[in-house]
């Protein structure tokens, strides 16, 4: 197994690509750990996965993201992995219309939260080294047109330049620090936002020349890639899963 005696904490752990993570690290052999702000979904999350453990926490509360580290490493001793994935998505409106807390508010979480937990997180790593995955999008690569989602692109964008940065500052920690950028991936979010219907799920599928959208296990796979050693020689790269997407 890949992951054996590995410990993993997954931010926004309880959906989507970051329970689908959580479900496959444990499958490797991984201690895995995941956190949100919604109890009632970590616990669900954990009984259907099993073997997993969780700790709620505000990602937007440094205090928060503090006693969530604390926890960890009181129970286990030791954090080798991690994930920031935790991230939301606003309304769409054209720059003119969003207001400033609105904005703020995704700078925050999609931003400002992996700030938190990577600092929060790095003294552990640089004991033994260790390996960070951000967990940005397609949105941050490039600009869409009628996308009106500026504050996100904005943030993904923001995360991509940070991974290269945080890999050359501590890569003589013997930390990795790498990034995913997923396309539209089948998660209770874009059920809501962009497959609601078979027009808006025919208009996605083709934007995507595989001819399929992908799923939180292909996102997952990408993640374990650079949280094994498969990558012990990757840092401040950014691997694209997005179906070819960038192609067109």
């Amino acid at each position: 197994m890949k992951l054996s005696g590995k410990i993993a904490l997954i931010t926004g752990g309880s959906r989507g690509i970051g329970k689908e993570t959580a479900r496959l690290f444990v499958e490797e052999g991984a201690t895995v750990i995941i956190t949100s702000k919604n109890e009632r979904k970590l616990k669900q999350t954990a009984k259907e996965l099993g073997g997993i453990y969780f700790v709620k926490g505000d990602i937007k509360k440094e205090k928060d993201v503090q006693n969530v580290v604390k926890t960890v490493i009181k129970k286990f001793g030791n954090i080798h992995i991690l994930v920031n994935n935790a991230g939301i998505f606003p309304k769409f409106q054209k720059l003119d219309k969003i207001s400033e807390s609105e904005w703020n508010e995704i700078i925050d979480v999609n931003l400002n939260g992996q700030f938190r937990y990577t600092k929060a997180v790095i003294p552990f790593l640089e004991k033994n080294g260790g390996s960070v995955i951000n967990i940005s999008s397609d949105a941050g690569l490039r600009a869409f047109d009628n996308f009106f989602a500026d504050a996100y692109t904005a943030s993904k964008s923001a995360l991509i330049m940070l991974t290269k940065a945080w890999a050359i500052e501590y890569a003589k920690n013997k930390i990795r620090v790498n990034c995913v950028c997923a396309a539209v991936i089948e998660t209770d979010m874009t059920k809501k936002l962009w497959l609601n219907t078979k027009s808006k799920r025919k208009e996605v599928l083709s934007h995507h020349p595989l001819g399929r959208i992908g799923t939180g296990r292909d996102v997952a796979n990408a993640i374990l890639y650079f949280a094994s050693e498969d990558s012990s020689w990757t840092t401040g790269s950014i691997l694209v899963v997005d179906g070819g997407a960038n192609l067109k």
